[in-house]
């Protein structure tokens, strides 16, 4: 299957190290190869040579923008309707924020109960600070808790946990018949789904750049407004990197045109470097073909445990998933600690899952069953009940 897999080249463009199957690019992706380069470049001739001239001559004033109109075509996006800056926590308070601005005579936000706490949490201070109340509902009754109180409907595009995916077109179309907006979470969809932001009407949208998007621990975020909503949005961070002209130094606050006006502070500049080296792993990549060789990966992953690895509950991804398979075990952490010790990473998530995500970009078919050998092997003689596989540190 690798040998007649088309994007079995891209796995050049990373610094794998030997002897670790990683799955888990859904948590942090991989180093590019170009990454080192880049950030000593910028270290050393930009910043240590050019000094603050290179805030023109290396472009640096740019990168925000000119990585969102990198990021467009990853999400299906105008390249003028895409930033890179903040985080997704921030950015969800900015687009949220004014979300409700657009839409004074609305009270009510809408989200799913188990989102990923982050945009519950965002909501829930954003509520507080403005009167408005947030409506947490199962996945199942999203459509029915869409009425004329609601403004703005935010939702994970893909869980975090279960990789479930929404149907954007449809949710999108109905929040607009009964006049609400749309905020999409593209955290674990952005570099491994077929997304379409403009063609399936989404109004805005964030995401991270340290995952499928391979910009590093922490990246930059993007945050995508959909050019019809340019002159009306007016996020409630007014930075001045937002204003319409920075370095006039003006007492009164000015909207920059276009999606510019959704930046802040300054921006990270060598984070933005690797970030941008992150989303060059992505040149020439069909996201069509992308997303169903990443399901590919994970439906062979999971029939391939089920039938191998009877002591865990395999959760069998649907036709329209995230790429990541579930492996449930009481003690997953335990169960894990003991896989990457045998150089297969993944991650865990309360109570019990194990994920295991598959990226098109650099993950082997071969890689897979080596994956499901050495799961195998921890499970049948229980290893991982040995002390040194106690769960240990902060992240899981």
């Amino acid at each position: 299957m690798d040998a007649a897999d088309p994007l079995a080249p891209c796995r050049a463009r990373f610094t794998l190290p030997p002897g670790v199957i990683y799955l888990d690019g859904n948590s942090l992706g991989p180093v590019p190869a170009a990454a080192a380069t880049r950030i000593a470049d910028a270290v050393t001739r930009q910043w240590g040579e050019g000094l603050i001239r290179s805030w023109n001559d290396a472009h640096w004033i740019d990168l925000p923008a000119t990585i969102g109109a990198a990021i467009a075509p990853i999400i299906g996006a105008d390249p003028a309707s895409v930033i890179a800056c903040d985080s997704v926590s921030i950015n969800i308070f900015k687009l949220a924020g004014a979300a409700l601005a657009m839409r004074p005579d609305r009270t009510t936000i809408v989200c799913e109960t188990d989102d990923f706490p982050t945009d519950r949490y965002i909501l829930a201070g954003l509520a507080r600070l403005t009167g408005a109340a947030l409506k947490t509902v199962p996945r199942n009754e999203i459509a029915a808790a869409i009425n004329g109180e609601t403004a703005l409907v935010l939702l994970t595009h893909a869980h975090y946990a279960t990789g479930a995916v929404h149907d954007m077109a449809a949710i999108s179309a109905a929040a607009h018949a009964a006049g609400a907006l749309t905020l999409w979470d593209l955290s674990h969809s952005a570099g491994a789904l077929h997304i379409a932001l403009d063609r399936d009407g989404a109004d805005f949208a964030v995401g991270c750049g340290y995952k499928y998007l391979n910009g590093g621990p922490g990246a930059p975020a993007f945050a995508y407004a959909a050019a019809r909503h340019h002159a009306a949005l007016l996020p409630p961070l007014q930075g001045w990197m937002g204003h319409a002209a920075p370095f006039d130094f003006a007492a009164d606050y000015a909207p920059a045109p276009g999606i510019r006006r959704l930046l802040t502070g300054t921006p990270p500049i060598l984070a933005m470097v690797a970030l941008a080296a992150g989303v060059t792993t992505f040149d020439g990549v069909d996201m069509p073909a992308a997303e169903a060789k990443s399901a590919a990966l994970a439906q062979l992953f999971a029939r391939l445990a089920t039938e191998h690895c009877p002591q865990v509950i395999t959760e069998t991804p649907v036709p329209r998933h995230g790429a990541q398979v579930i492996c449930r075990h009481p003690h997953a952490r335990r169960v894990m600690a003991a896989l990457i010790a045998r150089g297969v990473i993944g991650d865990c998530r309360p109570p019990d899952r194990m994920r295991f995500g598959f990226s098109a970009l650099y993950t082997r078919f071969a890689d897979v069953g080596t994956a499901i050998g050495a799961l195998a092997a921890v499970l049948e003689s229980a290893e991982w009940q040995a002390p040194s596989f106690e769960p240990q540190g902060r992240v899981s």
